[in-house]
């Protein structure tokens, strides 16, 4: 509140009168109040930041190890995607073993909207379709489910898929950490329901090192 006080100079006898001064003085208590109650409600009412996590779909665990063998991942699906040096990716289907010739060769591309994303999309159209017309029917209200069967819906059409890619993610040395999260995002985008992270063999190194650069 501001307050002013008055401060009288000159008395009678004098022969001309001075104007009157005027100081003033500001008390801050009120506005600190104020500030310390703004501080107080955004404290209670702001949401904190939650820490972003990226979503992976893993298999689940199987009990009996006895009887457990490793997966047979049939060629025709298998989609090797090589992160290399410069923002490049290189793709082959199919697996680079030497004792079964010819070597298979690498296909240059990148991160842009007619590179990766675009093969992902021609080798998942089948499951990408049907995730988007359920999103559809969900959008237009044609479905009605409750919003946590959502997810559910969309994983149980990517464990029904028996057509699509399996991608099989590796990267060469000297890659940017933002490449790989690049491709990971992609798998998300392009709706993939089987993907890994594995080594680069020999094999593909050297295939790497004659791949148009």
């Amino acid at each position: 509140m501001a307050q002013i006080i008055e401060n009288n100079s000159g008395g009678k006898g004098e022969g001309k009168r001075k104007p009157k001064k005027h100081s003033t003085a500001i008390d801050m208590t009120p506005m600190v109040d104020l500030m310390c109650l703004l501080i107080t409600f955004f404290m209670l009412t702001t949401a904190f930041s939650k820490p972003k996590a990226m979503e992976i779909v893993l298999p689940e665990k199987n009990k009996d190890t006895s009887k457990t063998k490793s997966p047979q991942i049939p060629e025709a699906r298998t989609l090797n995607i090589i992160l290399g040096e410069n923002e490049t990716v290189y793709w082959y289907i199919g697996m680079a073993n030497p004792n079964k010739p010819p070597l298979p060769t690498l296909t240059k591309t990148d991160f842009s909207k007619d590179g990766i994303r675009k093969v992902l999309l021609e080798k998942n159209k089948d499951v990408f379709q049907k995730i988007y017309e359920l999103k559809d029917k969900i959008t237009t209200g044609k479905l009605v489910i409750p919003k946590d069967s959502i997810t559910s819906e969309i994983k149980k059409i990517k464990n029904e898929d028996k057509v699509g890619p399996i991608v099989l993610i590796k990267a060469a040395d000297k890659i940017k950490y933002k490449n790989f999260v690049d491709i990971i995002d992609e798998m998300a985008i392009t709706n993939i329901a089987r993907y890994a992270v594995v080594d680069i063999n020999p094999v593909e190194v050297k295939l790497l090192e004659t791949a148009p650069k």
